[in-house]
């Protein structure tokens, strides 16, 4: 059962549903269930136009019930709540889908018994520094995340390409929790899973099940979506994920104030410089494999210009995230 929450998704609704219907997968064991967050823009006219044109497929458009301060997760919940499949695949309503999408998660459930299957997400970029930054952020993020799951010690995935066994979520009691936080649905339910089932929760390390999805168009847009990521880190069960971002933050911050005293001359220039040099050496191995298995070398071009930049983007993302409200799918939230 493929579960998509969707508000006011109308220009993006249709490339999602086209990549549905190339799957390669037998339809009568497929279902698509939509969920609509009180959306005021023509996606239902969207959705339900092409369902007329593609009546072989199972395509349900469902209403959101708001229950909780997370619409999204309420979406999820009231999707699985009617799912007549035993798995339940999340995407977001702005992705495309592979082709090969259903036929790999099905040959890695039949192989390897999981409960949880988290997978990659790229961006489809075109042009210009802002895009190759945030790719590169993405890029960062992704990176560390697969190393971890290969060391057993998973901390973070994508809830626009994950995988779970319907009856795990319902024994985990689902987002029970950390439903008064906005978003988080795929990592918050990736913590259960890892507690109750050690063992059964993987990522599917294979290109041809990534799923694409558009960067942010602007450094508003982008401040905001980091903010929003950065806002549920302090609920986090995990203890590796909140070290692993105050390593990160500290790192990012120590930069900033060796960047300064350089610059007002209290310090060696050269002591920034070797700040620097170690900084590359731990992160451009990262970023470099990330960006061969995505087949993105390219997005590597301005590295240089990026890492410079990337401590301030980060501590200042940071700090706002502990202060102030972020604006998603048109509502404002508070930390």
């Amino acid at each position: 059962s493929i579960v998509i929450p969707f508000r006011n998704e109308a220009k993006n609704i249709n490339p999602l549903l086209s990549s549905l219907s190339l799957l390669k997968y037998p339809k009568d064991l497929v279902e698509i269930l939509l969920v609509d967050d009180d959306s005021d823009d023509d996606s239902v006219i969207k959705i339900n136009e092409f369902i007329k044109s593609k009546p072989d497929l199972d395509i349900k458009i469902l209403k959101n019930k708001r229950k909780t301060a997370s619409p999204k997760k309420d979406a999820i919940k009231v999707a699985i709540q009617l799912a007549k499949n035993d798995w339940i695949i999340t995407t977001d309503a702005d992705c495309i889908v592979p082709e090969q999408w259903l036929l790999l998660f099905d040959s890695f459930i039949q192989e390897k018994h999981p409960k949880l299957i988290a997978a990659g997400v790229d961006y489809k970029i075109q042009k210009g520094y802002l895009q190759k930054f945030q790719l590169l952020d993405f890029y960062s993020l992704q990176g560390s995340s697969m190393g971890a799951f290969g060391w057993g010690l998973s901390f973070m995935c994508n809830g626009a390409n994950l995988a779970y066994e319907k009856q795990c979520f319902i024994e985990v009691k689902g987002f029970s929790g950390n439903d008064h936080i906005a978003s988080g649905d795929d990592i918050f339910i990736m913590e259960k899973m890892t507690s109750r089932f050690p063992d059964q929760v993987h990522f599917l390390k294979n290109s041809q099940i990534v799923v694409t999805t558009h960067p942010q168009s602007s450094w508003k847009d982008l401040i905001n979506q980091r903010m929003r990521w950065a806002a549920k880190i302090t609920a986090y069960k995990s203890f590796l994920a909140k070290i692993t971002g105050l390593i990160v933050f500290a790192m990012n911050l120590s930069f900033i104030i060796l960047f300064i005293l350089a610059l007002l001359l209290i310090i060696p220039y050269y002591y920034l410089i070797a700040f620097i040099i170690i900084k590359l050496i731990i992160d451009y191995p990262i970023l470099y494999k990330t960006a061969v298995f995505f087949k993105e070398r390219n997005v590597l071009n301005p590295y240089l210009a990026s890492a410079l930049l990337y401590p301030f983007f980060n501590v200042y993302v940071a700090l706002r995230s502990l202060f102030s409200s972020y604006r998603w799918k048109g509502r404002d939230y508070r930390k």
